[in-house]
């Protein structure tokens, strides 16, 4: 008899961990809170009336509305500003005879504390954006380069479709790089129906003061993205409480205190890329964890481990990484070592030249976590070699006679690709030696009681 595991929640976390399940002969069992599945990544209106009644519920702070099209509650501990309490008053009388479908042509005045870095979907040439950025050969530069000089080049490159700091945009000076892909927003700001203002210091009846003295004046809606709040109410205390810290989950998936790994956290994560790639593999891992094929840890050691980092960031001498969004590749080639699903990029290229080269220089796909191990796919080498076909096809509707055809990714590839991998092996030996002999001069000049703290 097949052994059953409980899924909750069928968002796209819950539906991938349903299949692995049963790739791996397991029992799922769902259980979800609405009348439907797909999460986030579902919508089941389109109607106008369907439009204005989730905009009514972000009016009336009462989000019922929203519930079914979210697995996780809204942030009720909204901003607190001075005066909130007044606008609010007017705002909820207001919306009972209000069609917010009607003020969308309306100026718009968007006020944001840190700033951010706008990213577009689509890349030069028109290529996406996130096949593009998403490489090994790219992540390799990364990891070697120094942060000062990566920030430089991706400064440099941000600023090249337009400049931030004209449309009021550019991070504030000291604060965390933050990132939103919107293709709107510029030509909004352009055209004048977003207005870029600071943060905002407190409300009037019908207005806002913002933090540089200016005041925007006749204000209908009031919109706070406060984002979400994590939690997992089913659990019972202290365990509910632990799960919400991401410093006590393994991997960000298990929980540290569990002596039997019989839990698994799907997609609580912030990543640089597609979540939907690292829950899969996350689910890949969980299902053969729960078999036992897989081990991790004794849940001694590995709340030993998260306690002492614990202490060691509220001592201040460990910066807190937790919250920080997660390198795609990095992340995903970790979990996939779990369950033997890594492809080995030089072995690749003693086997597979070709295949070799679309893995390290082409996009990185979910495609390339089904070339070995458990769950190996046939079909992945072909699927690698053709992605870029498969992308192009939709937009070649029209055939354009006597065109000039352009140099395509791959050329550029074939022309570039052998002196970037040179540089490539180059640099692999040149910063392994540098990193041996930072350690060395580390370890001879740090005292003995730091080496003991790490």
């Amino acid at each position: 008899m097949a052994r059953r595991v409980a899924v909750i929640g069928a968002g796209v976390s819950g539906l991938s961990s349903i299949k692995c399940c049963l790739d791996e002969g397991l029992e799922p069992i769902c259980f979800e809170r609405s009348n439907n599945f797909g999460g986030l990544w579902k919508f089941t209106e389109s109607s106008e009336d369907g439009m204005n009644r989730i905009y009514r519920s972000l009016v009336t702070n009462t989000c019922k509305e929203m519930s079914c099209y979210s697995d996780f509650p809204f942030q009720e501990d909204y901003p607190n500003f001075m005066n909130q309490e007044k606008f609010w008053n007017y705002l909820q009388e207001f919306a009972e005879h209000f069609d917010l479908l009607k003020y969308i042509r309306f100026r718009v005045l968007l006020s944001t504390r840190t700033g951010a870095w706008v990213l577009c979907r689509s890349s030069d040439g028109g290529y996406p954006f996130n096949m593009v950025i998403t490489r090994r050969c790219i992540n390799f530069i990364a990891q070697v380069l120094p942060s000062c000089v990566l920030n430089r080049i991706q400064e440099r490159q941000l600023n090249k479709r337009f400049n931030h700091e004209n449309y009021g945009l550019s991070i504030t000076k000291g604060k965390k790089s933050k990132f939103v892909v919107n293709d709107e927003l510029p030509t909004c700001i352009l055209c004048g129906t977003i207005t870029m203002k600071t943060s905002v210091k407190e409300f009037t009846e019908t207005s806002a003061l913002f933090e540089d003295g200016t005041v925007g004046e006749n204000i209908d809606i009031v919109i706070f993205a406060t984002g979400y709040t994590f939690s997992f109410p089913f659990f019972e205390e202290p365990f509910k409480s632990l799960c919400t810290k991401k410093i006590f989950l393994y991997k960000r998936v298990f929980p540290s205190n569990l002596e039997r790994a019989t839990l698994a956290v799907i997609g609580f994560i912030g990543l640089k890329g597609s979540i939907l790639a690292a829950t899969e593999l996350q689910a890949r891992w969980a299902t053969r964890v729960f078999k036992g094929l897989c081990q991790i840890p004794p849940s001694q050691k590995l709340m030993a481990e998260a306690t002492k980092k614990e202490q060691l960031i509220k001592r201040g001498v460990m910066k807190d990484t937790s919250e920080d969004k997660l390198e795609f590749i990095l992340y995903l080639d970790d979990i996939a070592a779990c369950i033997g699903a890594k492809p080995s990029v030089p072995s690749l290229f003693l086997k597979d030249p070709r295949l070799a080269w679309e893995v390290f220089f082409g996009p990185c796909t979910p495609y390339q976590y089904r070339l070995v191990g458990p769950g190996k796919w046939d079909g992945a080498r072909n699927a690698i070699l053709t992605q870029w076909d498969r992308t192009l096809k939709p937009l070649k509707t029209r055939t354009v006679p006597n065109s000039t055809k352009p140099a395509s990714m791959s050329h550029y590839l074939k022309v570039w690709g052998a002196p970037i991998l040179l540089a490539s092996l180059l640099l692999i030996c040149k910063s392994s030696l540098f990193f041996k002999s930072v350690r060395d001069n580390l370890q001879n000049r740090i005292s003995p009681y730091l080496i003991s703290i790490w």
